[in-house]
């Protein structure tokens, strides 16, 4: 009777520490991409709003500045594009980027589970826009958020805005000056020119006289 009463003590133990295991592990569980946008292989013509990672739980931003989470957006030679900031939105987080040339794309992203782990994975896409959609530069280092643009690939630092109509004046007077002195130069000629003959006029009526 003893161990008949030990036995159903035991097994009622069992399946109550079974429904505890049980019902903590879903909250312990790492949460997983549920969508994307774009898709892991897809392809797109139009650069979407923004670039969107979403999960089946969400996530852990305890600063609420994103800190810990990151999405990079590379192209096939290894530039970068977006600022680098990220957006976090319950189970969701987001990036805006605009794209270059068409070509594979890879998004490179790390979240913070609600268990509290780093999740780190990467999807690819293709992109393909209509003929004569303007391309952005890429960077050849990593954006961070808030922080001023890099140089563009390709060399030479950006143009501060009128930088160019600058440097179109300054051309502009240098060859305005460049015309003077070419224009005073030739009138200088011509002067000492009728100068010259009308001297050898005067002296050719002289020896006459």
């Amino acid at each position: 009777m003893l161990r008949s009463r030990s036995l159903t003590a035991l097994g009622t133990a069992a399946v109550a520490l079974g429904l505890v295991l049980g019902a903590a592990a879903p909250a312990a569980a790492h949460n997983y991409v549920v969508s994307s946008t774009p898709e892991d292989g897809s392809t797109i013509s139009v650069v979407p709003e923004s670039f969107t990672i979403t999960t089946n739980d969400v996530l852990l931003d305890l600063s609420g500045d994103g800190a810990g989470f990151g999405m990079v957006i590379t192209d096939a030679a290894g530039l970068y594009y977006g600022d680098g900031c990220v957006s976090i939105d319950g189970r969701s987080m987001s990036t805006i980027a605009d794209l270059g040339a068409a070509g594979e794309y890879t998004l490179a992203f790390q979240l913070i589970s609600a268990d509290g782990h780093t999740l780190s994975e990467t999807l690819r896409f293709t992109y393909e826009p209509a003929a004569g959609t303007p391309a952005a530069v890429g960077s050849t280092t990593m954006p961070t958020c808030g922080a001023p643009a890099e140089t563009p690939a390709g060399g030479g630092e950006a143009a501060a805005p009128g930088a160019a109509a600058e440097a179109d004046v300054v051309v502009l007077t240098v060859a305005v000056i460049g015309a003077l002195i070419g224009a005073a130069i030739v009138a200088l000629v011509a002067v000492s020119g009728r100068r010259a003959r009308t001297a050898a006029a005067t002296g050719g009526a002289a020896d006459d006289g």
